[in-house]
């Protein structure tokens, strides 16, 4: 397993930060890899437009190919030294929709996206990301006025689905608000890890001044009751993920469960 930590962000135009302005500051914080959320906007944005940085193009150097996408995040990639990891988040209201987005962007024929997730909050889209063998992740899961259950939970743990601990309601929210996203951070802490479901941890930041280092997260995991060591898994599985979705976006993997020559059942 990767000992790289990574952190999952909302770049521009979703966030308020580019892709490298992102990957700079996650560099010097102290992180491997930077997980961009919203690839797909931010690929489909024209990469002159810029929230204030020096424009994208720019950032990533000369070799910048607006006709390649890929190599866009790849140019950052290298001149930054941090993993950028082209992410896709699926945020609707109703399973059926995120069904048909699900099926666009992960099917045998597109190799976009790395990593893939669905943000829930609600109990149906809580459900439909932890049934589902292609997604990767289950983020914001707390949002709104949903709550995720054992049955959620184990459901996660037998599709390896990753649950998300966002830390950023914690950083960002202030006397009631905060003390409730402590307690149901604490709580959903209990259910994931007495059900032995996966899970990743980040802070969900959407712009480069709301980058917190790896220790700082730790700092915040151990207020909600995590010890070092699960946040620093939670961090790292960003990484394990990706590498997992690299491999298997190669010839030999087939779909979820079926490979041409050796396939690790539990890789998950």
């Amino acid at each position: 397993m990767t000992e790289d930590r990574y952190e999952a962000a909302v770049a521009h135009p979703e966030g308020r930060s580019t892709v490298a302005r992102l990957a700079s500051t996650a560099t010097e914080s102290g992180y491997d890899g930077l997980v961009v959320r919203n690839a797909d906007a931010v690929l489909a944005e024209d990469p002159t437009i810029t929230d204030g940085d020096p424009p994208d193009h720019a950032d990533a150097g000369e070799d910048y190919d607006p006709e390649d996408d890929g190599g866009y995040l790849r140019t950052v990639t290298a001149e930054y030294g941090v993993d950028v990891v082209s992410g896709v988040e699926i945020d609707v209201d109703d399973p059926s929709t995120a069904a048909g987005r699900l099926g666009n962007v992960r099917s045998r024929e597109r190799t976009d996206y790395t990593v893939v997730a669905v943000a829930g909050g609600s109990e149906a889209m809580n459900r439909f990301a932890a049934e589902s063998d292609r997604v990767d992740v289950l983020t914001r899961p707390l949002r709104r006025a949903g709550a995720v259950d054992h049955v959620v939970a184990d459901e996660a743990r037998d599709h390896g689905v990753r649950v998300e601990f966002d830390l950023s309601p914690v950083l960002r929210a202030t006397g009631g608000r905060r003390v409730r996203a402590l307690r149901d951070l604490r709580r959903l802490r209990e259910i994931v890890l007495d059900r032995d479901a996966p899970f990743v941890v980040s802070a969900r930041p959407d712009s480069h001044l709301r980058i917190r280092s790896p220790r700082e997260l730790v700092a915040v995991g151990e207020a909600v009751g995590f010890d070092r060591e699960t946040v620093e898994a939670g961090l790292r599985e960003w990484g394990r993920l990706a590498g997992r979705n690299r491999e298997r976006a190669g010839e030999s993997f087939i779909e979820p469960g079926v490979e041409r020559g050796r396939y690790e059942e539990d890789d998950r």
